[in-house]
């Protein structure tokens, strides 16, 4: 089945809930909400209720949702039972209120050539910048993938994840599924990596293609 695009037609606006824009405020950033949403966060992970944790720890449900809010500060006899109810250190509610927030610049010309698993010849892959443990919880790869007329059949992938793809130079016919779709330059593909996916043939080379790969941590 080949699919040489699909349009994206969106149905009025997209009701997106995160402003990119939006900055911080000094009570968002103060210790008591990075507690806060260190609680919710082992909470979650547990799966866990409100009430849930309200009865493992004995604590109501209004102050384990202030907590969580960042409303009060917790007492240190409040944290300790929190660190039982969760089995973790103390010091784990104070980590995303420590930690820095890492940025990588990456200079024309220095970012680092990595063989993946399963690549061939002629296919470059360079690694743009990479993050790894932090607090959103998701691991990011951005590539620029540089196909050249020495370059071999291509294998497919599969991975855990998200990924995108934007081409930059030449056309390739990729691969999703069962799908095939002819990227030409400024074309996108934005697909679950979890089906096997990869370029089919190689239409006009050089090609080059960005691919960002997302996927949760650990």
């Amino acid at each position: 089945m080949t699919d040489e695009a699909i349009p994206f037609v969106p149905r009025g606006k997209p009701a997106f809930n995160q402003d990119p824009h939006r900055v911080r405020d000094i009570t968002e950033r103060n210790l008591e909400a990075a507690i806060g949403r260190e609680v919710r966060a082992f909470r979650r992970q547990q799966g866990l209720t409100v009430a849930d944790l309200a009865q493992i720890t004995g604590l109501s449900i209004g102050m384990l949702s202030k907590i969580e809010n960042g409303i009060t500060s917790p007492s240190l006899t409040t944290l300790q039972v929190l660190s039982h109810a969760f089995s973790v250190p103390v010091t784990a509610f104070f980590k995303s209120y420590e930690e820095r927030r890492e940025v990588q610049h990456v200079k024309a010309g220095d970012h680092v050539e990595i063989e993946r698993r399963g690549t061939r010849a002629g296919h470059q892959y360079n690694l743009l910048g990479h993050i790894g443990s932090n607090s959103s919880g998701v691991v990011v790869e951005p590539y620029l993938i540089s196909l050249s007329t020495e370059s071999d059949t291509f294998p497919t992938f599969q991975h855990e994840g998200l990924e995108m793809l934007y081409m930059l130079e030449g056309e390739v016919t990729y691969r999703h599924g069962d799908q095939l779709f002819h990227l030409k330059p400024g074309d996108s593909l934005f697909f679950d990596a979890d089906a096997r996916h990869g370029p089919e043939v190689l239409n006009v080379l050089p090609a080059r293609y960005l691919s960002v790969i997302c996927y949760p941590q650990g």
